[in-house]
């Protein structure tokens, strides 16, 4: 049995997510780990998470919340439940666009991937293999120049924020009938979730907004979460979730191959370039913070 990774103070009191709303049902008892640790969680008669650390109940009992009284916070956001096993903040980070009336929001799915939350953002976060991965969709050779780009490092916001992110893309979105060069910004509100806003095919004025929020069931396994908040006004809902299930698929195996699966902090552990430079601010973000779940800290 692999023994259970400690949890870095910083991970203990964040707000992390387990289900999406609209997928658990009232009454219903659905389990899963979170932090190496079994959690249960339902919803009572008017609609409200209730989470626990699981005790004896299995996945699908029937069950009366009244009797669970040792509750884990709990919060929903984005259409997600989030629960915490320290002292969580009073909000969720904001993603403003997510309460436009005229936006498709949607969950598009929790994937399982053998892969550390870490690693994950940073796959999120890097255009580099567009061309490569998602060919024809994101990227197409010979259009694989990363342009430069901008980071920073908000203390005020506590995020890693890269803007005028260009990428020449063959699909940027399902409503997209032409290749255009497509303009990026990315959040890291979270140390496990991250925000792109991107070029909006059927309104130039506007962004579609993708976020990747992740729940670190271990250190070295995640699951992965999804969000679309789109302006499309012809395409279905579930024709948006598999074109979003589509590039995340293309990922998976990609990121089950990386080792090691924990993200190195050290910046000498992995050979940078200059298009990395989200990914080093990031890495720098996370030991700063002291985040130690998920990755492999700078030796001391």
């Amino acid at each position: 049995m692999t023994t259970p990774s400690p949890i870095d103070a910083v991970t203990r009191d964040l707000w992390q997510v387990i289900a999406a709303v609209d997928e658990t049902p009232v009454g219903i008892v659905q389990t899963t780990l979170l932090l190496d640790q079994r959690i249960a969680f339902s919803r009572d008669t008017e609609g409200t998470p209730v989470v626990w650390l699981r005790t004896n109940e299995e996945h699908g009992d029937t069950i009366d919340l009244t009797s669970i009284t040792a509750r884990l916070p709990v919060i929903t956001g984005y259409g997600y439940i989030w629960t915490s096993f320290g002292n969580p903040p009073d909000h969720l980070f904001p993603i403003p666009e997510y309460a436009e009336s005229d936006r498709v929001n949607m969950s598009c799915g929790s994937i399982g991937v053998g892969s550390s939350a870490p690693r994950i953002v940073e796959n999120f976060l890097d255009m580099g293999h567009f061309p490569y991965v998602h060919t024809d969709i994101l990227g197409a050779e010979p259009h694989t120049e990363v342009k430069e780009y901008d980071v920073e490092v908000s203390e005020e916001r506590d995020e890693v924020l890269a803007t005028r992110c260009r990428f020449f893309q063959p699909r940027a979105a399902l409503s997209a009938t032409e290749g255009i060069e497509v303009e990026y910004i990315y959040r890291v509100p979270h140390p496990f979730c991250s925000v792109l806003y991107k070029s909006c095919p059927e309104d130039v004025t506007r962004q579609d907004v993708i976020a990747i929020f992740l729940q670190p069931m271990t250190a070295e396994t995640t699951r992965a979460h999804l969000l679309q908040s789109m302006i499309d006004s012809t395409s279905t809902i579930t024709d948006l979730r598999r074109f979003q299930q589509t590039i995340f698929g293309q990922d998976k195996p990609i990121l089950e191959n990386q080792y090691p699966k924990r993200l190195p902090l050290d910046p000498r552990a992995e050979t940078p370039i200059r298009a990395d430079k989200s990914a080093i601010a990031y890495r720098r973000w996370l030991s700063q913070k002291g985040i130690t779940y998920g990755t492999i800290p700078m030796a001391s």
